[in-house]
């Protein structure tokens, strides 16, 4: 059993995405994401996927050559690796991560972001070789399956006229009607039983009577809206108080622990987190501000918190200081999806249903996709992640990110809203 690694292969893509509306603005027509594939001497391929932006790619190359050479079992030296590969000072001076929404941009938070598909990588062709699933790897498996909410989204019926992209069938939702029904289409395809809007579009009171459309359609359903700090401190204190009763819990409402901690304390509505607690070193003040805390649910993401075992760390963190745990989600494929769900049924005190995108992707890089059963992903006992790469899917869309004249390598949600607005500008926070 040789665990070396001898060759590395990255390849960028582009895949569909529909006209999902945010705060930002609209996404792309398409998205880009990194395939990374670990290769050892045994001939064992491991999988990952992290964002392909071109900052990620800047980093992920010169990682990947430190990479060979070294056994896929050691993961600690990911990070140690990591911290020889130089950033950009450009790329985190005065820079916001603006597509990841995540506070201020800096070199350790890239960094995490590329060694998370390398460790999932490293601990999939791992788990080929024992004959053990990633899972396993990590601990055990503490539930045979994990539950998703359904992720819903202001959207528009299609991309502007004219911009090349893939078509969708699930229709506009603009309008309460609208989401109430696109959260039942979700619940018919792959039988989710808690709903997540994406706010921050429009004015508050019109989504306050989304969500409250969703709990006459759905009563005694989960629900979730998060604005993506999109609101004022006043504006997120109006909303909890009139939403406190149906809400699970309200994400990221306003900016800053702060308001954060005011908003719980003077509301009593849980408060959920992937903006303002993105690093362990933001945890101890989130944790201790106020009467509560500023947040009593984190939103893991193991894109960016450095891995599966990080997520772990954190999961455990958040359990110490009785602070619930989920996960958050940006565009993803079934790689991403099958890396969430191994680490996911590890994690004892993960207590809310988790996020995904997937769903919305009509595209993967898989010669199967992975199916939700009753909202729910059945956690794989295969070795690995449980899934195996389509070559020739993967081309295809690493052909289209060849033939990108650059406009779309990079994520901007902005930029892809002034294609049907010109005069639109990302709106300032709080937009109310």
């Amino acid at each position: 059993m040789n665990l070396a690694v001898t060759d590395v292969r990255l390849t960028p893509i582009l895949v569909a995405d529909p006209p999902l509306l945010n705060t930002q603005g609209v996404h792309q027509p398409y998205t880009p994401r990194l395939i990374v594939e670990v290769v050892t001497a045994d001939g064992v391929t491991g999988l990952g996927e992290t964002y392909g932006d071109t900052k990620y790619l800047e980093l992920a190359r010169p990682f990947a050559e430190r990479l060979k050479g070294r056994q896929v079992s050691d993961l600690n030296g990911l990070f140690t690796l990591a911290d020889q590969v130089a950033v950009d000072a450009a790329r985190v001076e005065n820079a916001v991560d603006v597509g990841g929404l995540r506070g201020v941009q800096t070199a350790d938070k890239l960094r995490l972001s590329v060694v998370s598909a390398f460790e999932v990588a490293c601990l999939d062709a791992l788990g080929k070789t024992l004959g053990l699933p990633v899972h396993a790897l990590l601990g055990g498996k503490v539930r045979d399956a994990v539950e998703y909410s359904a992720y819903l989204f202001y959207k528009w019926a299609g991309h502007p006229e004219g911009v090349a992209c893939e078509k969708d069938d699930w229709g506009a939702a603009v309008d309460p009607a609208g989401v109430v029904e696109q959260a039942r289409r979700f619940t018919e395809r792959y039988g989710f039983t808690s709903f997540k809007l994406k706010g921050g579009v429009f004015p508050p009171d019109e989504e306050i009577a989304a969500v409250r459309a969703l709990a006459e359609a759905f009563p005694g359903h989960p629900l979730r809206l998060d604005p993506n700090g999109a609101w004022s401190l006043e504006t997120s204190l109006k909303v909890a108080r009139e939403l406190g009763d149906v809400l699970e819990y309200l994400e990221d409402p306003t900016l800053g622990i702060p308001a954060m901690a005011e908003v719980a304390e003077r509301t009593g509505v849980p408060l959920a987190t992937n903006m303002c607690v993105t690093t362990f070193a933001e945890i101890k003040e989130a944790f201790t501000t106020g009467a509560g805390g500023a947040v009593q649910v984190v939103l893991s993401d193991h894109h960016y918190w450095g891995g599966l075992r990080n997520t772990q760390q954190l999961a455990a963190v958040c359990r110490t200081f009785g602070v619930g745990v989920s996960m958050h989600s940006n565009t993803h494929l079934g790689i991403s999806l099958a890396a969430m769900t191994h680490v996911a049924a590890t994690v004892p005190n993960l207590h809310h249903a988790c996020d995904s995108h997937y769903p919305w992707q009509s595209e993967d890089v898989l010669t199967e996709r992975l199916a939700f059963e009753g909202g729910k992903v059945p956690v794989s006992d295969a070795p690995g992640l449980g899934v195996e790469l389509d070559p020739e899917r993967l081309a295809v869309l690493h052909r289209r990110w060849l033939d990108d004249d650059g406009t779309l390598r990079d994520r901007d949600d902005a930029a892809a809203m002034r294609v049907a607005d010109p005069e639109w500008v990302m709106p300032s926070v709080p937009r109310w």
